[in-house]
Order: structure tokens, then sequence, then C-alpha cells
């Protein structure tokens, strides 16, 4: 089993702190957000890898290269930006003739992996988060505030697919997985969305996010998680 680790962006809304470093080395509770995400499939008993990097990759090679984490990690290399669907179909060499992960490399989560393993084509949703306070009136009286509420029944894409290998014919050499290739799977009816609920899942795209990220991973005992079986 593989996972494809979209690492390649430049992680502009991050600077200066991308300056220096790419953003999938960035730590978090003390450890790159890579490492976390190599840890976190390898308590599903997947530990192949393929990188795909640009921005900064020798930086990400060098670290990788620099570690022992008990997997396999091979690297796909962009000159330019791709885009979701280019860089996947530019690891295709890599990838061979099975079904595989992919996963954006800015997010962490605890949700269970087996849902979407037993589902090819699909892809990982979870409820639309807000960053606004919600304000609940009756009339026009206010009766309560809701801080950054899931909004019921609205389901955003959490970064996590698990694909047939046919997908990568459907690929662009430069562009987006999810307004090429999705589109077509789900006119087709092809496509699944495996819903989570209730699951620890951040994407690490601001500083803000930094902050909750450590925050919530402290809380739940991210690590111990990765270690229980």
């Amino acid at each position: 089993m593989k996972v494809v680790i979209l690492s390649g962006g430049m992680g502009k809304r991050l600077r200066p702190l991308t300056d220096y470093l790419p953003k999938p080395l960035l730590p978090i509770c003390g450890i790159p957000i890579i490492e976390w995400q190599i840890k976190y499939f390898k308590k599903f008993g997947v530990d192949e890898f393929i990188i795909c990097a640009g921005y900064r990759g020798a930086q990400i090679i060098d670290f990788l290269e620099s570690k022992d984490l008990g997997a396999k990690i091979s690297f796909s290399l962009e000159k330019s930006p791709l885009g979701t669907g280019g860089a996947i179909k530019n690891a295709s060499r890599h990838i061979g003739k099975e079904d595989f992960f992919v996963i954006n490399g800015d997010v962490i989560t605890n949700l269970d992996l087996n849902r979407l393993k037993g589902n090819p084509n699909s892809i990982a949703v979870i409820p639309l988060r807000t960053n606004f306070g919600v304000v609940h009136i009756e009339g026009n009286k206010v009766r309560k505030f809701e801080e950054k509420p899931e909004l019921v029944n609205y389901w955003m894409n959490a970064g996590i697919y698990y694909l047939k290998n046919s997908v990568l014919k459907l690929l662009p050499k430069t562009g987006n997985i999810e307004n090429t290739a999705f589109p077509k799977l789900a006119t087709a009816g092809n496509l699944l969305a495996v819903k989570f609920e209730r699951v620890f899942w951040q994407s690490v795209d601001s500083h803000k996010d930094i902050d909750e990220s450590t925050r919530q991973m402290q809380s739940i005992k991210y690590e111990d998680f990765l270690l229980r079986w």
C-alpha cells in the first residue's frame, strides 16, 4: 500500500517561516508535519511513501533521508508548480499499478483510513467548519453566540483520498485533481464520499493554525493515538 504526499506548495501564508523552511518541515509539537503524516499512515499499515516535492524540495529530501522512520520513501520532484493533479501524474512511475492513498501535505488528522480503503475512488469529507462566529437570533433578539461551529449537512474536502490506479489517466500534466479528474468521476457516478464526524482534523495554512494544531494535538494526546493499535 502506497501514499502520495503532496508537499510541493510554497506556504505563502506562513511567511516568514516558509522563507527558510518548506511547509512540510514546519514543526508542530516539536515534530515536522511530514513526519506526523508518515507516522499516521504507518499506524494503518501503509509503509511506502511517495513525496511530491517542489519548493525547497532538497530540504525535505535531506530531512527524510537523515531519519529512520521505518518506511520506504521515494521522491517525485517538480521543477515548476504542477498543481495537485499534475503532481500525482508526475509521480505515476513510483505509484505503479496499485490503488493508492493521497494526502495534502499540510493535513494532520486521526480519521480512520480503513474506512477509505474499503471504498476505492473515495474522498474523506468532514463537516464544514466556519472560521467565523455565528449569531443565533429569534425575531430580532440575539439568543446566543457560537464560535466556529460545524455546519450541519454541509461537507468539506478533508484532503485525503483513496484512488484507483485508473484515475491516473484522467489527470492533467498541470492542474488540480479537484477540478479535473474529480468532476469527471463525479459526473459518471464513480466518486464516493466517506463521511467522518467528530474527528481531529487540521490543515496548517496559517500561523494561527500552528497554534490551534498544537493545542488540539496536546488535548487529544495525538502521539499516544499513533502508538495505539
